[in-house]
């Protein structure tokens, strides 16, 4: 039985917390955590800063990576809860703060999943070649394949993480796999000499610009980020106070070794050669093993399959935030009732499905779907964030008795890890990529992400009416 916070909570309503099924163990745990954090694209973008991307993976990590896994570690240990930073901000900054963090999160992974779903027509044409290059161009295809692929997830959610967990495990089996052929490669091209050289840990000082303030924002909260997310499972997690912070232990280094040599792989093959922000993967495996080779289109393969089980991660999660915040009276009961069977919460399941299709229809409206597409999708990454400023605000400004449960370095720790979010927050409206204006761009961004904010307060005030 998932329990309610034990810290003090202000504004909060009586809550019905039902049981639910503990489904998750510590290999789940340690496999969702790789599946979470590491994309495919992350190393193309580091791949950018050239020789400096260790420096700069280097600083991220120190200054955001591992103050994250600190804090989510204790406050895990002290709120092991299903919903995750929901629950923690709750504690720490009362209940209006606590809905609004979790909307931020929400949005972000209702848009981050879109996206994700979106990918597979491209996917599945690259899969075909030539011959399916109409599928991606064809809206009526799109939709068809988003609309059955959207509908897999949610029924395999409905079923219950007895079953998603063996499509996330997948998933992140094949992530890893992609991974592995990438970090050999080099070793491969030595051995037949077609790689003269390989720098593993390339060193150069990183450069003083916008550009590279804006990268290294994307590499905090874009490529290193979701330690957090699995927590919002806690609840139907076994042993979740430990357990979920073992599985932080387990998969931080290996994240961290995949990612930079990653890159240094990408680098090694794509040398000056403009680098494919999309799919760097398949790109550095053409490069690497030639055109006709059959490895590019098996990372295609593992990468879309990943990209899947990464959408029915996010969606799982995504499903349980309107739950944890229907215990307190912030959502309609109807949206907690659990399947009598499975203990899935149905009507959420259901729910964020249909946000999910509404949204990828809404991206393929009108002539410039693309360019609006990819604001949203920046948008998006703001408000995640906002959630991390929150959550690294916690031990230094949250409710004084949860600071006193918390051990004093963590301050600093924390003090890191904020400092990070900020400048990922602020940057986020500066643009890597060429637009018409940098202004337009950034007010479209601040005003998107004041609009949904203001719809979040507006939903949290008609709740308190109502209860």
């Amino acid at each position: 039985m998932a329990q309610a916070p034990s810290l003090p909570v202000s504004g909060a309503g009586t809550r019905h917390v039902p049981s639910l099924r503990r489904e998750l163990g510590l290999p789940d745990l340690v496999l969702a955590q790789v599946l979470c954090v590491v994309g495919s694209s992350w190393v193309g973008v580091a791949a950018r800063l050239g020789r400096a991307h260790v420096a700069f993976w280097l600083g991220a990590m120190l200054l955001f990576y591992l103050p994250l896994a600190a804090v989510v570690i204790h406050l895990n240990r002290l709120m092991p809860e299903e919903g995750g930073l929901y629950q923690w901000a709750k504690a720490g900054f009362g209940s209006a703060a606590g809905f609004l963090i979790a909307w931020n999160l929400w949005v972000y992974a209702v848009v981050c999943t879109g996206a994700i779903i979106f990918t597979v027509p491209t996917d599945i044409g690259y899969m075909i070649g030539p011959a399916g290059a109409w599928i991606p161009a064809s809206r009526l295809a799109t939709f068809a394949i988003t609309a059955v692929v959207m509908a897999g997830i949610a029924a395999v959610a409905v079923r219950g993480l007895a079953a998603s967990k063996l499509l996330h495990n997948a998933g992140s089996v094949m992530i890893l796999t992609a991974y592995v052929i990438l970090l050999g490669l080099p070793a491969w091209a030595l051995w037949h000499g077609s790689l003269r050289h390989f720098d593993a840990f390339p060193w150069q000082p990183p450069p003083v610009s916008w550009f590279s303030l804006a990268v290294f924002g994307q590499m905090t909260t874009g490529a290193l980020s979701g330690f957090e997310y699995v927590a919002i499972l806690a609840g139907e997690c076994r042993s979740a106070a430990r357990t979920i912070s073992q599985s932080v232990l387990i998969s931080a280094p290996l994240i961290a070794v995949m990612f930079i040599l990653g890159t240094s792989s990408v680098l090694a093959f794509a040398g000056s050669a403009p680098i494919d922000l999309i799919g760097p993967i398949p790109q550095t495996f053409r490069l690497a093993l030639g055109a006709a080779s059959l490895f590019a289109p098996l990372a295609i393969v593992l990468l879309a399959a990943r990209s899947i089980a990464g959408a029915s991660l996010l969606f799982t999660g995504l499903t349980r935030l309107p739950m944890t915040a229907g215990w307190d009276n912030l959502a309609p009961a109807w949206i907690t009732r659990l399947h009598p069977r499975r203990r899935t919460p149905v009507n959420s399941i259901l729910f964020v499905a249909a946000v999910v299709m509404i949204l990828i229809l809404l991206s393929m409206a009108g002539v410039r779907e693309q360019e609006a597409n990819q604001l949203l999708a920046n948008a998006s990454s703001t408000h995640y964030a906002i959630a991390y400023v929150a959550l690294f605000a916690l031990p230094l400004f949250g409710h004084p008795r949860l600071r006193a449960r918390l051990p004093g370095w963590l301050k600093a720790v924390s003090a890191a890890g904020l400092a990070s979010s900020l400048v990922s927050l602020l940057i986020s409206v500066y643009p890597i990529v060429d637009v018409v204006s940098r202004r337009q761009y950034a007010a479209k961004i601040g005003g998107l992400v004041l609009l949904t904010n203001a719809a979040g307060a507006a939903l949290y005030a008609t709740a308190r009416r109502r209860s």
